[in-house]
């Protein structure tokens, strides 16, 4: 087995262009998804590159180092608009997990029940990738993640960063997460959203994210048109409002109890994020 750290990312890319690595950071997803006996036969250990780690802000974006782990992100100062990728990070496996496991881990492992997937994309996120052959480029989070275990990252490329365009002053931002249990669980249901009032108290910009219940986690933009303009006491989520979802029944619960489920976790995510 190979396994390469390098200190730079020219290096990195360089790597990548002369044979199929298997990346890892905080190696969280990598190692539970591997079957016995069939490791991939190289490694590439992101974890040293200068300028993958860490949260910066500047000309209008803040942008999160794809090794970012998920207790860098709690323990950063972030506007309250980031409250809800916070409480989505403090939900990521257990405490051990949080402190290996990265952002863009979490991203590129694609799974339907990703827990910071839904919180990103309600901050209408964007994913920098790099390759050594084509420089860098920029994807919104929703065409990034293709499908199941799916995302358009080709063999060469890398991701090296996420990127939050800044937010409306005053917005504020919410995540519920539904499992079988507390902590150490994988999501049946979650939900995160992003909610500015006007000086009115009235809904002026809206962005809600359901995960688990599609094979991606998807937006909902007829829910978040109906919002505006709206009073926090009088919002009302109806099931028409749930039609790019698509939930399956499987172990840990049925397609029906998933919408039920996101029907109510809509509601409750938007109060909070709309409470001041």
């Amino acid at each position: 087995m190979a396994f390469e750290r390098p200190d730079n990312l020219e290096l990195a890319l360089d790597a990548l262009k002369t044979r199929a690595f298997r990346v890892i950071a905080g190696g969280t997803d990598v190692f539970p998804a591997v079957q016995q006996g069939q490791l991939p036969s190289a490694f590439l250990d992101v974890t040293r590159i200068a300028g993958l780690g860490g949260i910066t802000r500047g000309d209008g974006t803040t942008r999160i180092g794809a090794a970012t782990t998920w207790t860098d992100i709690v323990r950063a100062e972030l506007p309250a608009a980031f409250d809800g990728l916070k409480e989505a990070a403090r939900e990521v496996g257990s405490v051990q997990i949080q402190n290996a496991g990265t952002i863009a881990g979490n991203l590129c492992n694609a799974s339907p029940a990703a827990d910071g997937v839904p919180p990103l994309l309600a901050l209408d996120a964007r994913v920098e990738i790099a390759s050594a052959a084509r420089g860098t480029r920029v994807l919104a989070l929703s065409q990034f993640i293709q499908g199941v275990r799916k995302t358009t990252l080709a063999e060469d490329e890398l991701v090296t960063a996420v990127l939050i365009p800044d937010q409306a002053l005053g917005t504020r931002s919410a995540f519920e997460k539904l499992g079988s249990r507390r902590y150490l669980v994988i999501s049946i249901c979650m939900t995160a959203a992003n909610i500015l009032l006007d000086a009115q108290g009235r809904i002026a910009q809206a962005r809600v994210a359901v995960g688990s219940c599609s094979a991606v986690a998807q937006r909902l933009p007829a829910l978040e048109a109906d919002l505006l303009g709206k009073r926090l006491q009088d919002v009302t989520v109806s099931t028409a409002h749930l039609s790019p979802l698509s939930p399956i029944d499987d172990v840990r619960g049925s397609g029906t109890y998933r919408l039920d489920a996101a029907q109510e976790q809509c509601k409750r995510a938007i109060l909070r994020a709309g409470a001041v």
